[in-house]
């Protein structure tokens, strides 16, 4: 991880200071016990939501990928593709952003699809990748518009092996998606930052939870 006022270091101090980012003991989805929980369900007012966009268009800009436009799958894509957009205004850089219906509207405009119109190289913005699917359907919708995918754009990479607590897969879910569409996946901060700055903590309390969260990448970490 790069300097103390680093993209990474500050969002992480952020997800902290908002409670997006807790540990202690936690169950996944997938029946681990894990001893952080990153839930950005709670970027859920002005103030944060307006910082976690500059925390991604930051983020998007130092990767240096090339793009034309934002895409945000529903539902949290959505806010999350808008905030980035109003953020990247903020810095100089206006694009238009699109996102998708659940459910296809039959009347109206129609299609699923709502926004600028999809076309030329697309960024998806989501919060995390789990399974893929999000990223999956959205990769589709963009191809079917006749746009290309560019690259996936999350806020944090928990840098862990799919499967169970039991059954163990050979890659993470980021890498799978890197694998099968051949998309770069660009993260705010991974979990290799979170151990970083847990490291460098002055704050003991925080630095106490490093064992466990070392214990956890040894056993689930890619």
């Amino acid at each position: 991880m790069s300097s103390e006022n680093s993209n990474q270091v500050n969002f992480i101090r952020f997800a902290l200071e908002a409670k997006v980012l807790s540990f202690g003991e936690f169950k996944t989805k997938a029946g681990r016990l894990t001893p952080y929980f990153f839930n950005a369900g709670e970027f859920n007012d002005g103030v944060r939501l307006n910082a976690l966009g500059q925390y991604y268009a930051r983020a998007l800009q130092e990767s240096n990928i090339q793009y034309d436009m934002l895409y945000g799958p529903a539902y949290k894509g959505i806010t999350l593709a808008a905030a980035t957009a109003i953020a990247l205004a903020q810095a100089g850089r206006n694009v238009p952003y699109a996102y998708n219906r659940k459910e296809a509207k039959d009347h109206g405009e129609g299609g699923t699809l709502v926004g600028a119109p999809v076309q030329g190289k697309v960024v998806i913005i989501d919060d995390v990748i789990s399974a893929g699917t999000s990223v999956r359907e959205s990769v589709q919708l963009i191809r079917a518009a006749g746009a290309e995918p560019a690259a996936v754009l999350i806020a944090l990479d928990r840098m862990e092996k799919s499967g169970t607590a039991t059954e163990i897969g050979d890659k993470s879910a980021v890498q799978a998606v890197e694998q099968e569409f051949g998309l770069p996946v660009i993260a705010i901060a991974n979990l290799a930052d979170l151990m970083a700055f847990l490291t460098a903590s002055s704050d003991s309390q925080l630095g106490a939870y490093l064992p466990a969260v070392k214990a956890y990448r040894e056993k689930y970490g890619i």
